[in-house]
């Protein structure tokens, strides 16, 4: 059997022996200290036995007394009780090991987003911090409990894997901490679609980093996140305090998706409440369809309308070549075309492709 936690615990010297061997020292007993210090014997045991603390008020008497600083029992009572604190502490961590075990830890150390360690206990500290809670309990109050807080207000019970969605939604929040966003402004962010949609057509090396500038200038955050094992989130809008936040994953990796799924949460901003949170592609949380079908009509309409699409398909059998032409047109790329009209049946999936362009927003 290994060694308990009370073992150890019975090992360590408390305050009190350090005054049972002074009053021996004198030839006094513990009655006679009580006495003196004006405190039931009773209580005087307890301070000994290291069950009560020695107090500042303790401490002063015991100088008066002993003759012993009070200084020297406020340092020996500190030093008693943080070594039982951290005793107890690593012992509850090695408690939290099956918590801990059902989080994607190997990709969340690849992401830096946990120390590169196998200690339990320091593992599930890091844990616990990413998350900022105090224990796994306040973990399953905000993402799994129907009572959730007031930051969160859907529950992660229903889906496949709570634990790597959770981790990815927190991961978010984070990286929103990092990024300096001015105080929301909707028409702004509005007005501002228009360039977005030109620099998705320009499709620049850095558009990634432009538009996080362009949406933080009208206090919209837009973060980029890495998908966890069995959380397959494409993307994710809610408010943050006060801050609409954008969260991408880049999860099918071609530019129209991309594109897409931006646009999509733009227009959970534009035109829905701030208590709603979106999950794009996760089974098993609650979904609005009509807001979803609202959302997907925003996109559409700001990267392909429906009059430029009708002229696109009036003008079938459609190349490649004619594709980027409208393309061109439009301002619009030729993966969100090809996209529209896999959709809608008009040309199978695996036409025109070739016209996606592999978006990769992590160094692997």
């Amino acid at each position: 059997m290994g060694i308990t936690l009370n073992t150890i615990k019975a090992t360590i010297s408390p305050p009190g022996d350090t005054i049972q061997e002074t009053i021996d020292a004198i030839g006094m007993s513990q009655t006679e200290l009580a006495e003196r210090m004006g405190r039931p014997k009773e209580k005087i045991n307890d301070i000994i036995k290291g069950r009560e603390p020695i107090t500042t008020n303790t401490a002063f008497q015991l100088e008066k007394v002993l003759g012993i600083p009070a200084s020297f029992w406020i340092n020996r009572e500190k030093e008693y009780r943080k070594t039982l604190y951290e005793l107890e502490q690593e012992e509850f961590l090695e408690q939290c090991r099956g918590w801990l075990n059902k989080f994607p830890i190997k990709e969340m150390k690849k992401y830096n987003w946990l120390p590169e360690t196998s200690q339990v206990h320091v593992l599930t500290n890091a844990l616990l911090r990413f998350f900022s809670v105090a224990s796994p309990d306040e973990w399953k109050n905000i993402y799994i409990n129907s009572e959730v807080s007031a930051a969160f207000r859907i529950s992660l019970a229903n889906t496949s894997n709570p634990y790597s969605i959770s981790a990815w939604l927190r991961m978010g929040e984070l990286e929103l901490k990092n990024l300096n966003i001015e105080a929301f402004d909707k028409k702004k962010f509005k007005d501002s679609l228009q360039d977005i949609k030109e620099l998705a057509f320009a499709s620049p090396p850095d558009f990634a980093s432009k538009l996080q500038q362009i949406c933080a200038s009208s206090g919209v955050a837009v973060v980029y996140t890495p998908n966890l094992p069995k959380a397959p989130i494409s993307g994710a809008t809610r408010w943050v305090y006060n801050t609409p936040l954008i969260q991408l994953s880049g999860r099918y990796k071609t530019n129209d998706h991309f594109w897409f799924t931006f646009f999509h949460e733009a227009g959970h901003i534009l035109e829905h409440g701030k208590k709603d949170i979106f999950l794009e592609d996760v089974e098993g949380t609650p979904i609005d369809k009509q807001k979803e079908n609202e959302a997907d009509k925003f996109a559409s309409e700001w990267l392909l309308t429906e009059d430029q699409l009708n002229e696109v398909i009036a003008n079938r059998p459609l190349s490649e070549n004619k594709i980027i032409e409208f393309s061109k047109r439009f301002r619009t790329l030729p993966g969100i075309i090809i996209g529209r009209l896999q959709h809608k049946g008009l040309i199978h999936h695996s036409v025109g492709n070739r016209l996606r362009i592999k978006v990769e927003l992590f160094n692997n």
